[in-house]
């Protein structure tokens, strides 16, 4: 019969210490590892919330640059338009003015051409009439660089929007609906008449 080892107690008490200790190392170890996850875990949630709330403030940055950028390209617009606008309402009112102008010119050229044609052959020659025509001519030169043009009439077909009928006559030889005779001229400043042409037209 095999004789049992008998063991001391010593040595059984040391082993089972050794055995408590390694148990509570391991759970240290353990729990060390699940704080650290933890922590990382926070770390990480810490960082994404940060994340949003930059992104969030980008994004409220954008929209705030895009309503400014819309404003200022709508009041570049509308200042643009005002300055368009502007501009078309002085040349109406230059235009007007000039209109105006010339009108209170129109009977001193009237003026000069009855004065003109009542001189007759002799006095032509004259300093005095050929002052006259001179001064007469420069004024139709200013005024046609002006934009001012005399309308033509006599020979061409009559035109309501260019001539004032004012007598009829039957003359086969004319045509029908073609001016005869010019009583008064008439005037164009640019586009616009100034004074129609007072005429005779044949039916």
């Amino acid at each position: 019969m095999a004789e049992q080892e008998v063991k001391n107690p010593d040595e059984t008490m040391e082993e089972a210490v050794e055995e408590t200790m390694e148990a509570q190392a391991e759970e240290t170890v353990a729990g060390n590892t699940e704080e650290t996850t933890e922590a990382e875990a926070t770390e990480d949630a810490k960082e994404g919330k940060g994340l949003f709330k930059k992104k969030e403030k980008k994004d409220k940055r954008d929209e705030q640059i895009a309503e400014l950028n819309d404003k200022v390209l709508r009041q570049m617009a509308e200042f643009e338009n005002f300055r368009k606008r502007t501009e078309k309402e002085k040349a109406m009112m230059f235009e007007i003015g000039a209109k105006s102008i010339v009108e209170k010119l129109l009977p001193v050229i009237d003026n000069f051409e009855r004065g003109l044609s009542a001189v007759s052959e002799e006095e032509k020659s004259t300093g005095f009439a050929q002052g006259v025509e001179m001064i007469y001519k420069q004024l139709l030169t200013e005024l046609s660089e002006a934009g001012v043009t005399p309308i033509e009439a006599v020979g061409k077909e009559f035109n309501p929007d260019f001539h004032n009928a004012v007598m009829h006559i039957e003359d086969e030889s004319l045509g029908e609906n073609i001016v005869a005779e010019e009583f008064q001229k008439g005037y164009m400043y640019k586009d616009s008449v100034v004074r129609h042409s007072m005429v005779k037209v044949a039916n």
